[in-house]
């Protein structure tokens, strides 16, 4: 969430929460001119007929291989930023394998929620004070069968022996326990709160925060506090209230959506992958074409929502700015009134290590679920006729070929997204050409 809504805070303080969120909408995040322009590409798409002209389908192939070649190339760069130390990386791997395996509405954000508290055990070393619990014994054993061994190996020195082999004896003995000491440590942790640790293993990805808050603590927890009741009304209705409008499960969807999502515009798609094409408000085909799309759009990948909300309305045969208007409302609302509301907390709160911490946790989770849209992307990615929710784009080796194009060209050669897109496009031409002529 703080990738999106990072430039809205120096905003806030110097203009004004109204002021500043007109101009982070509009000019700063280009966030009004993209939803714009993705609510006149889902009018065109609803046009769109069921069957599409050959060519067609290469085309849109293309789109989606170099699209996930371009979250793939994403997905690395998130988690070269997320993964400081060991556990990082471990929980990169975890968030997307998790992910693959298993799918459900619920399952993402639990799998981001486990991975703070993962990074919260460890750095408060509650592990190592349990192992320093379960065999102290053996650090005490240890120590006393070298002294024993110190004291029989002295004894066997003889009295008249020269000064210079009674100093080698010593110092062996002195060298032995050195050795000892150095082996309790290492298998007994340091359990001092307030021993040093490595920047590395506490420190989180941080974005600096003002010193002064245009807001006072009092007004910040009432906004946290009314958002939280909010967020709570609208589960519980989602989940008692059958049938309930599908504009409300679309709202409802999205609202959670944009609540639990962490770390930045790629880690979206899964989720609203997950929001929208499982229950049936969006067909996989319309998902991926949006998708491609989006990536040469100015503003961020929130605005898919948008894209999405109005071709929801428009299948449940209501007008399509309504659902527009919901979608955009629903990504964005949430991550605005958090950020708003930590404003006047966050410079008391971020200095808390246990903040920190969690944070660590839930970025390295939520870039893992990025490498989960990669896979779920990748197995519906090449269309034709007949097969309309997509296959595997390894059936055909050009697609492999088109999306490691598009990773290659971002990664070491500087192609931007919408070269990238376009250059997918034609790559898709180029093979009905060949192949289907």
């Amino acid at each position: 969430m703080e990738v999106c809504y990072i430039s809205f805070v120096p905003a806030t303080d110097s203009r004004g929460i109204l002021s500043a969120t007109l101009k982070w909408l509009t000019l700063e995040n280009h966030s009004l001119p993209g939803a714009i322009g993705m609510y006149g590409l889902s009018l065109g798409v609803s046009h769109i007929g069921k069957t599409l002209p050959l060519p067609v389908y290469a085309l849109l192939s293309g789109l989606n291989a170099a699209t996930v070649g371009i979250i793939a190339l994403a997905a690395v760069q998130l988690a070269q930023k997320a993964i400081t130390d060991k556990l990082t990386r471990a929980l990169v791997f975890f968030g997307g394998t998790a992910g693959m395996l298993y799918t459900a509405l619920w399952y993402f954000p639990i799998l981001m929620v486990a991975s703070g508290i993962m990074t919260v055990i460890w750095d408060f070393r509650y592990p190592h004070k349990l192992l320093a619990f379960v065999r102290p014994k053996r650090g005490r054993l240890a120590r006393e069968t070298n002294e024993a061994e110190d004291v029989e190996l002295s004894q066997r020195v003889p009295n008249a022996s020269n000064t210079s082999s009674q100093q080698q004896t010593e110092d062996s003995i002195q060298h032995r326990r050195t050795n000892t000491t150095n082996t309790e440590d290492a298998i007994l942790p340091s359990t001092n709160p307030n021993a040093p640790t490595s920047p590395s293993s506490t420190s989180a990805p941080t974005h600096p925060a003002p010193t002064t808050s245009p807001l006072s603590i009092r007004l910040s927890l009432t906004l946290l506090i009314l958002f939280l009741l909010t967020f709570l009304t609208l589960m519980l209705l989602r989940g008692f209230l059958h049938p309930h409008p599908i504009l409300f499960s679309l709202f409802a969807n999205l609202f959670l959506g944009g609540t639990i999502i962490f770390g930045g515009g790629p880690v979206v798609i899964p989720l609203l992958r997950e929001y929208t094409v499982a229950p049936g408000f969006v067909s996989a085909r319309d998902f991926l074409l949006g998708l491609a799309i989006i990536q040469a759009f100015p503003g961020p990948n929130f605005n898919f929502a948008v894209y999405l909300g109005s071709l929801t309305a428009l299948n449940a045969q209501t007008p399509s700015i309504s659902g527009a208007i919901l979608g955009f409302l629903a990504i964005f609302l949430p991550g605005l009134v958090v950020q708003t509301g930590f404003m006047g907390i966050w410079p008391m709160v971020r200095k808390k290590r246990v903040t920190t911490s969690a944070l660590r946790g839930v970025h390295a989770g939520a870039v893992g679920l990025v490498f989960t849209a990669v896979y779920r992307l990748w197995q519906i990615g090449f269309l034709e006729q007949g097969k309309e929710m997509g296959s595997p784009l390894g059936d055909k080796a050009w697609w492999v070929v088109v999306t490691a194009t598009s990773f290659v060209g971002g990664r070491w050669f500087g192609v931007k997204a919408p070269v990238a897109i376009l250059l997918g496009g034609v790559m898709g031409m180029l093979w009905f050409g060949v192949v289907r002529s």
